[in-house]
């Protein structure tokens, strides 16, 4: 008998260790998923960080995509930081938001800066909350050139262009502005300019005549915008995560779910980025730029 107690005891002691390595895998993952809240329980809400200037969309709109497809989440939640940017990034993003709006709430919250096309893109959610403090609007258009040729005459260089057109070198830094260059700039500005209206004038639900009386640019504050119907209501992000809530028709708490950060060694992101930054910069002091974007934030 003893002799095939063993066996017995063998086995037991494998599914005893088996069972243990399982609950310890399953813990760390759990705790390890504890701040994209993949795999709790409770109903979840989707966070998506806009930062910066918005120089690209591809990554927040995959993004804002992914939380579109996963039907384990309820609401998204846009929390807004940026002065705006580029006009195509602005407005792509703004589109997929609309598109989103069909399927899921989508919520946004102004943190300290969401001017021009940081406001752009909120305006697109359906809903906005804002600290009254927080720096918004700046509805409008900028255009900027470098222009370097008086200082390339005083250093002796010159430089030769054959063009097709009277305006196929428009904004090069080589020469100045001609009144015709400038007429036909301020022409597609001002094109640009009523499409930002319309899009916050539909994304709203406002008469395109009271944003058009307030699109010169001006920086707001999230109380004037309250005032104005740019906003619906004033307060942090924890209220913007109950107006969500509410939305959704979820009661109790929920899990806040961020997206997944790319994966790879932190010296290799780190290089990535800096070197994106890097090429940035310089693009934006040699490039004729068309923006929303508010120059009071770098």
């Amino acid at each position: 008998m003893s002799g095939k107690g063993h066996p017995i005891l063998a086995v037991m002691v494998i599914l005893a260790a088996v069972g243990l390595v399982l609950g310890l895998v399953l813990t760390f993952v759990f705790f390890a998923a504890g701040s994209s809240g993949a795999y709790s329980f409770k109903e979840k809400i989707g966070v998506l960080p806009i930062q910066g200037t918005l120089t690209e969309s591809d990554t927040l709109i995959a993004q804002l995509v992914d939380f579109k497809k996963d039907k384990k989440i309820k609401a998204i939640l846009l929390r807004i930081n940026s002065p705006g940017g580029g006009v195509g990034p602005s407005q792509e993003i703004y589109r997929e938001i609309r598109k989103t709006k069909e399927t899921k709430k989508v919520i946004a919250s102004l943190g300290s800066v969401a001017a021009s096309g940081g406001y752009y893109v909120a305006s697109a959610a359906d809903r906005v909350v804002a600290n009254p403090g927080t720096l918004a609007g700046s509805i409008g258009v900028i255009m900027q050139f470098v222009q370097v040729e008086e200082l390339l005459k005083k250093t002796g260089i010159g430089v030769e262009v054959l063009k097709t057109g009277e305006f196929k070198d428009i904004g090069s830094m080589h020469r100045k502005l001609s009144q015709e260059d400038r007429d036909m700039i301020r022409a597609v500005v001002f094109d640009v300019q009523k499409q930002f209206v319309q899009a916050v004038a539909e994304g709203r639900n406002l008469p395109a005549q009271k944003v058009r009386e307030i699109a010169d640019g001006r920086i707001l504050t999230g109380a004037q915008c309250k005032d104005l119907g740019l906003v619906d209501q004033l307060g942090n992000f924890e209220d913007a995560v109950e107006l969500a809530k509410t939305l959704a028709g979820i009661k109790g708490e929920v899990t806040l779910v961020y997206p997944k950060k790319p994966r790879g060694r932190w010296w290799d992101l780190f290089v990535q980025d800096t070197s994106k930054a890097v090429v940035r910069a310089v693009r934006d002091a040699l490039m004729m730029r068309l923006e929303y974007r508010w120059e009071g934030v770098p």
